[in-house]
């Protein structure tokens, strides 16, 4: 646990969770779940190929990244069984293609049969079946992201019964991750990196919920990157948090005003993300840092499957 104001750190377990969080503060959770996104197949003539789902279109099509980029032109088709096949439609910058699903399955079916959890690039093996239900949090609840927020890996149901019965406020938003959450920041100035489009949701109840808590007295504990983005695209200038749907390409590092969230549970991040550039921007660099050297040395798990901290 990193405390902003003093700068000191303490080694905590999270099951402790519940002592550090006051009874009138709310808990934000990002309930999105991760699909089998990845889907591999043949080309017409034969050579591999891979695709990774962004998200659905509102006509139906899908946003996907695609390898080999070369050869994915529109018009082409992309086998993936025999009763499966995607269409190129277009090629979009940055990497994007637009596809649809052919054949007798439809999308979510196909995905079904024959996709993959896209597992982080630094988890060096295959995915598994089990993988489905291990990559994702215990509250997940609405399909849509290709990547888990992992900060709620950490929590079981009995926890969540714990905070509740200690009288703490429980909000749901979603925010389905895309796979700009895996690309590094290239640029040595941040301003000049560009983040995917992600699409969030957040709904009138967990805006009243938020707000009246705040209004309180409490504080709006994020649970992942991923709810800070969300909560701050939909804060007005006062730090109320308004209900509403839509994409962000919300981009926080240093230095940031944070107007709807106070407190941030978050895994141990990869140099050059933006996910570490936001808790830096949280925590302040410095304390981050310092914070960061002390987990190394004693040993502490980084990255999805790692341990977690609390920035208070």
């Amino acid at each position: 646990m990193l405390e902003r104001a003093s700068g000191a750190i303490r080694h905590r377990r999270f099951a402790d969770l519940p002592d550090l969080v006051a009874p009138e503060d709310v808990l934000v959770l990002n309930v999105s779940r991760v699909i089998p996104a990845r889907l591999r197949g043949r080309r017409e003539r034969g050579g591999p190929a891979e695709l990774l789902l962004v998200r659905e279109l509102p006509d139906g099509t899908w946003l996907a990244l695609g390898h080999p980029g070369g050869k994915l032109k529109p018009g082409r088709r992309v086998t993936l069984a025999p009763d499966s096949a995607v269409e190129i439609v277009e090629q979009l910058g940055r990497g994007l293609r637009r596809l649809r699903f052919v054949g007798a399955r439809d999308a979510r079916a196909t995905l079904a049969a024959y996709g993959e959890v896209p597992l982080p690039p630094y988890i060096r093996r295959p995915p598994r079946p089990e993988d489905r239900e291990r990559y994702q949090t215990v509250y997940a609840a609405h399909d849509g992201s290709v990547a888990a927020p992992t900060a709620g890996l950490h929590f079981t149901p009995a926890l969540l019964a714990a905070l509740r019965a200690r009288g703490v406020a429980v909000a749901e938003l979603d925010l389905h991750i895309g796979p700009g959450t895996f690309q590094p920041v290239e640029d040595d100035d941040p301003a000049r990196h560009r983040m995917h489009a992600e699409v969030y949701a957040v709904s009138a109840a967990a805006a009243a919920t938020i707000n009246a808590r705040r209004a309180a007295g409490g504080r709006v504990w994020a649970v992942g990157t991923t709810v800070v983005r969300a909560l701050e695209t939909c804060a007005d200038e006062r730090g109320a948090v308004r209900p509403g749907a839509g994409e962000t390409r919300l981009f926080i590092y240093p230095p940031y005003t944070f107007r709807a969230v106070d407190r941030l549970i978050t895994n141990f991040h990869l140099p050059r993300s933006t996910l570490l550039m936001l808790v830096c921007a949280f925590g302040g660099y410095e304390a981050v840092m310092r914070a960061y050297r002390e987990a190394v040395a004693a040993g502490y798990r980084f990255y999805s499957y790692g341990d977690a901290m609390a920035v208070v």
